[in-house]
């Protein structure tokens, strides 16, 4: 793999006065040349003058978070970092390489979680650019390199886990998103490392049933909901009446019989688990009766 190099450039603030030093005396030089009619002594400070404007053409400027490769007849010399204005070999063929951060949010996907549910989802990927040789020479175009992965590696996420967990330690998709963002950041670090890119954050933007679905499966959500209140509606309701007789029996306020104890169970658990108000009956003799 070519692995990026740090090319040692010159700066052009530098060069810049030198090279227009030496190009306006050799223009005056062969000009005073001509005028004494030295053949000889105007070619060769007529040959400065041709090399300092060829040598015009190595400057090039460097912006903050950016790296220049620079081959030389198709070898790779290396990588200016160097902000401001430089200056190489004119020869160098340059291209610019953004070293800023960059997101890329992949196009909704319909895939088949680990259940088999067809599900909606897409992702946010966070990146840069961290060796510009590898961006430059081990891909064709790393952009679309990171597009195309990156799609893939959402696609891989979501066949690996459940939309919704069965079990309380169970990873899914909608439960889970920092585990699942941590995953998808790896693996996308895996696919994209051999072209130079790194993966600053990976987190799932979208996340649904597909439309075909997603009807059942809200009425299967709220199934749930309706279960798990029932659950807990049911666990208080068997504390307050357990209370309630040991408080009775406790303080000797009545004494009841295991019969009368059942149908006060029985008329506590209606009260405190119905969906209505409870509307009493007064009973004007005793309680057996």
């Amino acid at each position: 793999m070519i692995r990026e190099k740090e090319l040692s450039t010159m700066s052009g603030l530098v060069v810049f006065p030198v090279l227009l030093g030496v190009l306006g005396f050799s223009g005056y030089t062969l000009v005073r040349a001509f005028i004494a009619h030295d053949l000889w002594w105007g070619l060769g400070w007529g040959f400065v003058a041709f090399v300092s404007v060829v040598a015009l053409g190595g400057f090039f400027v460097v912006n903050p978070n950016e790296g220049l490769v620079l081959q030389l007849f198709g070898d790779y010399m290396g990588t200016s970092r160097t902000e401001g204005l430089r200056w190489a070999s004119p020869f160098y063929t340059k291209r610019r390489i953004s070293l800023r951060v960059r997101n890329f949010e992949s196009a909704r996907l319909k895939v088949n979680d680990s259940d088999g549910n067809p599900i909606d989802i897409a992702a946010v990927i966070v990146w840069r650019v961290v060796d510009t040789a590898e961006a430059c020479f081990e891909v064709d175009d790393y952009e679309n390199y990171l597009k195309v992965q990156s799609e893939a590696a959402v696609r891989n996420l979501a066949t690996r886990y459940p939309y919704d967990a069965h079990e309380e330690a169970q990873v899914s998709l909608r439960g889970s998103t920092a585990a699942v963002a941590k995953d998808l950041k790896t693996e996308l670090h895996d696919r994209l490392a051999k072209a130079g890119v790194e993966v600053v954050e990976a987190r799932l933007s979208h996340l649904a049933y597909a439309a075909e679905i997603a009807a059942a499966m809200l009425q299967r959500q709220q199934a749930g909901a309706i279960i798990a209140a029932r659950t807990r509606i049911v666990e208080g309701a068997v504390g307050m009446v357990e209370m309630a007789l040991e408080r009775l029996s406790s303080q000797k306020i009545v004494t009841l019989d295991e019969d009368r104890k059942a149908a006060m169970v029985s008329n506590l658990l209606v009260v405190l688990c119905g969906e209505r108000a409870a509307q009493p009956v007064l009973n004007t003799g005793t309680i057996y009766q």
